[in-house]
């Protein structure tokens, strides 16, 4: 494929919201500054795909339509959910108060809107920051997006400040959301890990391992036998699963659909990020919000579990501390390739695969 370089436009989705979207001749990624810098669209352009979910409420506007009537901040979220990808800090599942503060469901970074300039607008690449600083906490927050000519990957840099005079815990992770058409039965995950944990309540009675179990990545102990959760089940079944993986030894995945012959990636630091949240919502759970209508899996990079609120982050040791002043930073790759097999993900988007693959 001939190298045409990068691209970005600025544009409007249906409703009005504005979006970003930068491109090469591999992929384009659609931006959302006016909600959380989400990315709603990760297109594969060779195969014409894009990765990643839509919730079948879409893409809504805070202010328009029933307007966060539920009676928690988690159906206020749901509410205004388009799918997509987030970013989730500084609170990760349930409300909680934290330093006098109502922490909402899975954070304030998911829900505000953010600031943005070009960085890079070339044709070797380009690059747009996203910036805010959150309401309820004193934290500011940069997202730097990176498309680079014949690179099919997303390169995204994330910092997180505390201009506090005080030192604050905190969650952080991200909230990839896949979908059909690439997600189907079949699908590969190979995510290099020891440990699996089941979250430590039903969250419905499709789940085939019960709370709390813990077992060997990927085959663990389920209610009929072993579960392999390193393939997704057939499509007709009806799943519903969420726990966490730990003991992670290399901070990458990949989660590829043999039939279709290609792949996404996704790498990360570990040690910052040493566990990932397992969801898989394949038409397995009833009522609000799904409906048994809804078929989506995310493989979640994250600081902290179990996925409860920050306070139990904290009660389990695993919420980490950013020091008054201090800064953390790190940087992800969103990659696709071609082929079912990867031997190893970098943070610059590489991929090495087996030589037979």
């Amino acid at each position: 494929m001939a190298s045409v370089g990068c691209s970005m436009r600025e544009h409007a989705l249906p409703g009005g919201f504005r979006a970003i979207t930068l491109e090469n001749q591999l992929l384009a990624v659609t931006l959302l500054p006016e909600k959380g810098a989400d990315i709603y669209a990760l297109v594969y352009k060779p195969r014409q795909t894009d990765l990643l979910w839509k919730s079948p409420w879409g893409l809504k506007k805070p202010g328009t339509g029933i307007v966060s009537t539920g009676a928690s901040t988690e159906a206020a979220w749901l509410e205004h959910y388009e799918g997509g990808w987030q970013m989730i800090f500084p609170n990760g599942g349930d409300e909680c108060r934290y330093k006098r503060a109502t922490l909402n469901f899975h954070g304030e970074a998911s829900v505000l809107p953010w600031d943005y300039e070009v960085l890079r607008k070339t044709a070797a690449s380009v690059s747009v920051r996203f910036t805010v600083r959150l309401y309820r906490s004193p934290f500011r927050i940069r997202r730097t997006f990176t498309v680079e000519r014949s690179l099919a990957a997303v390169l995204l840099d994330e910092t997180i400040e505390n201009p506090a005079e005080e030192d604050l815990h905190f969650m952080w992770g991200q909230h990839p959301a896949i979908g059909a058409p690439f997600l189907t039965g079949g699908c590969r995950l190979r995510l290099p890990a020891r440990t699996f944990t089941a979250h430590d309540s039903e969250i419905s009675p499709s789940s085939r391992i019960a709370p709390s179990t813990t077992g060997p990545w990927p085959k663990v102990n389920g209610k009929f036998g072993a579960v392999d959760l390193s393939v997704v089940p057939p499509t007709h079944e009806r799943v519903t699963e969420f726990g966490y993986i730990s003991e992670v030894e290399e901070g990458w995945y990949a989660l590829a659909n043999p039939a279709l012959g290609f792949a996404f990636g996704l790498a990360w630091p570990k040690e910052i990020f040493p566990y990932c949240w397992f969801w898989q919502e394949l038409r397995g759970s009833f009522g609000y919000p799904w409906y048994g209508r809804c078929y989506v899996m995310a493989v979640e990079p994250f600081t902290s579990v179990p996925g409860s609120g920050l306070e139990r982050a904290i009660a389990a040791g695993t919420a980490p501390v950013l020091a008054a002043g201090a800064r953390v930073e790190a940087r992800f790759a969103a990659v696709f390739f071609e082929g079912a097999e990867a031997e190893s993900i970098s943070t610059e988007g590489q991929v090495i695969q087996p030589a037979n693959a």
